[in-house]
């Protein structure tokens, strides 16, 4: 039963994408009934989601190995965005968050070998690998939120688009909440950065390593932080700060996701 588990997990997520499509097709928008069903069937994807990865996870010690990591930080994505949406009801982002959760959780069922952290038993090294994935997921929900922001603005000034979402919460109601978003993400990645700093020292006595992750990750610090400073001192928002915000994102992906899929599915380390 276990080893279907990531099967039913993404037939559940496809399933309430597949709905939201239908219903927005034939109403306009998702009526308040469908709203709850599908809010429904996520927590059920989610609850499913969370046992597979805690199975995988924990198999062998601490198997952090890239389809796992994936599917986590993509738990925790879709979990944001279900707790964000009971509030904001941004059921638009069904159509960025569900259909890649989908395909990590398949991914996390092909495990090509298993990569066991040495060093999990490390209060240091546990407090380090939560923040970070709590960070790598609140700038992964920033970006997908970046995107239907540039769909809503697309449809506002009516200019043609490949992806055509009917409902959109106000756009300024939508740019907050990144801005929001941005700020907690990115305070976790510092909190990251710091910890992965003492964390280095402990085990290699040295603070940093510059490896191509660590330049990464402090490049992706430097442009969310300054977006945050465009922000707050020349106003920066629409497209400016959708562009910085994927441009971040992206070094971010290159940084840890890039990392792991060169040394463990091409290096095979």
């Amino acid at each position: 039963m276990i080893a279907f588990l990531p099967f039913i997990t993404a037939l559940i997520y496809l399933l309430v994408a597949t709905n939201y499509w239908r219903s927005t097709k034939t109403h306009g928008s998702t009526t308040q009934p469908s709203a709850y069903w599908q809010s429904g069937l996520i927590a059920v994807g989610l609850i499913l989601h969370g046992l597979s990865l805690y199975c995988t996870l924990f198999s062998q010690g601490l198997n952090l190995s890239f389809p796992n990591a994936l599917s986590a930080i993509l738990w925790l994505t879709v979990l944001i965005y279900w707790i964000t949406n009971l509030r904001h009801h941004l059921h638009s982002l069904q159509a960025f968050v569900l259909p890649p959760a989908a395909f990590f959780v398949l991914l996390q069922a092909w495990q090509p070998e298993a990569h066991v952290i040495p060093y999990a038993e490390q209060p240091l090294f546990v407090a380090h690998m939560v923040i970070a994935m709590l960070a790598y997921s609140l700038l992964t929900f920033a970006a997908l939120h970046a995107l239907l922001m540039t769909a809503a603005e697309r449809k506002l000034h009516q200019k043609s688009s490949w992806l055509k979402l009917p409902d959109f919460p106000p756009l300024m109601t939508m740019e907050t909440l990144l801005f929001r978003i941005i700020t907690l993400g990115f305070a976790l990645l510092t909190l990251t950065l710091i910890s992965g700093m003492m964390f280095s020292e402990l085990l290699f006595n040295q603070p940093m390593q510059f490896t191509h992750k660590n330049v990464f990750t402090i490049l992706s610090w430097l442009i969310f932080g300054g977006l945050l400073f465009g922000r707050y001192r020349y106003g920066w928002r629409g497209r400016t700060a959708v562009r910085w915000t994927l441009s971040g994102f992206v070094l971010l992906l290159l940084a840890y996701a890039g990392s792991k899929f060169v040394l463990e599915v091409l290096l095979h380390r």
